[in-house]
């Protein structure tokens, strides 16, 4: 239809007028929607998922992939003294990795077995590997083994690092972990049946209750980091890396920013979880048993509150009953994920994830895995998780 003429100008109908504004209203309308939910998108916290990978374990402790780019391959620590290995298709090998039985000691009445597993970061070329496991007589021992010439077959050759004799068997920590600077560390629990009445996690001349540091690829059976922070201490033991632990279950490096996730059970009031950001000092004490998380308890040997390093996370029992730590996930399947640090409860069978710009953690409840033991990352950074219980082992996804 033509316009009506106006000082030698058309001018759009009165009609025309109206189907510009609505048209300008929606457009509005959808931007500010498309806005609310890509703000919506961005702070909400996403819905965690998981989905079953494999099964058929035996009470899993621990999950490790070998660093090698493109190894799809997860191994699996089982408490009595087995390494499994979980091929890319979730299936299990027929034969161990590696069998420890006769040798780990695992007393279904304490918390001892085979712990803990760290494959070297040279591994495509030197094969080395190193285990973490209650041994026969009451101590735990960290040891070095390699692969034989079957892939998915360890050499059983064992060569001793380093033994530590607790008084219980319980609290043994038990975790390894190669740093960013290519050094072991290990996460001895106290070793006692609670309140840690000699005080070791606060001793420098006892291994238990630390995070200990070791250079594993010098002289033999290793050497100390000329770094680590008590070096020159005397009556320190070099290897200590940080104290005032009680029981770290699971720590990790968060692999985009070399940051330190710490989980430590706690004794009967409060679980926390520890961060040491890349770059700080070492030494830090991070209190038991002066501190149960924030709590504090009244023993003679504790220096002023200053001298520790308070948790970022504490969990009352009513919340968690025994922290599981887990990993900053950076792999691609899931971006609403990325860079958020997951973590778990055994007690409540709970996992929980922190995003980096928030300051508490967020619960999930009845997502299946029965008492989670333990996280791991597969070659691509991709999040797996295990249930202690029913002996399986979940990718951990988000939606």
């Amino acid at each position: 239809m033509a316009g009506v003429k106006q000082g030698g100008r058309s001018r759009p109908p009165v009609w025309a007028w109206a189907g510009l504004a609505l048209g300008a209203v929606v457009v509005l309308a959808g931007g500010v929607y498309g806005g609310w939910r890509l703000y919506r998108r961005l702070t909400r916290p996403p819905q965690l998922t998981v989905t079953l990978y494999a099964q058929g374990l035996n009470q899993p402790t621990t999950i490790a992939n070998t660093g090698v780019p493109g190894d799809q391959r997860l191994f699996v620590t089982e408490r009595p003294g087995l390494i499994r290995v979980v091929l890319p298709d979730g299936a299990l090998a027929p034969a161990p990795f590696l069998d420890l039985t006769a040798e780990v000691e695992d007393s279904q009445y304490g918390e001892q077995g085979l712990l803990g597993l760290a494959f070297a970061p040279d591994y495509a070329a030197s094969g080395d590997f190193y285990v973490y496991y209650s041994a026969n007589g009451n101590i735990v021992r960290l040891s070095h083994f390699a692969v034989s010439a079957d892939p998915n077959v360890a050499d059983p050759a064992e060569t001793v690092l380093l033994t530590i004799k607790p008084d219980a068997p319980m609290h043994l920590g038990g975790d390894l972990a190669f740093g960013p600077d290519g050094y072991l560390y290990l996460g001895p629990g106290d070793g006692t049946a609670g309140e840690d009445p000699g005080s070791f996690a606060q001793r420098l001349d006892t291994l238990r209750g630390k995070l200990l540091r070791l250079d594993v690829h010098g002289a033999a059976p290793y050497t100390i980091p000329p770094d680590n922070p008590f070096v020159n201490t005397p009556g320190a033991l070099p290897e200590i890396w940080a104290l005032g632990l009680r029981n770290p279950w699971r720590f990790s490096f968060d692999a985009a920013t070399g940051d330190l996730y710490i989980a430590d059970v706690g004794q009967a009031a409060h679980e926390e979880l520890d961060r040491v950001r890349a770059g700080t000092s070492a030494g830090l004490n991070f209190g038991w048993h002066c501190y149960e998380g924030l709590l504090v308890r009244a023993f003679s040997d504790c220096a002023p509150g200053a001298a520790f390093t308070a948790p970022i996370a504490t969990f009352e029992r009513v919340e968690a009953g025994a922290i599981v730590g887990g990993y900053v996930y950076h792999g691609n399947r899931y971006p609403a994920l990325r860079d958020a640090y997951v973590f778990a409860d055994f007690a409540n069978s709970s996992l929980w994830l922190l995003r980096p710009d928030a300051e508490k953690p967020i619960p999930y409840w009845e997502l299946g895995v029965a008492n989670p033991s333990t996280f791991g990352v597969d070659a691509a950074g991709e999040l797996y998780i295990a249930s202690f219980s029913a002996g399986q082992l979940f990718s951990v996804g988000a939606r």
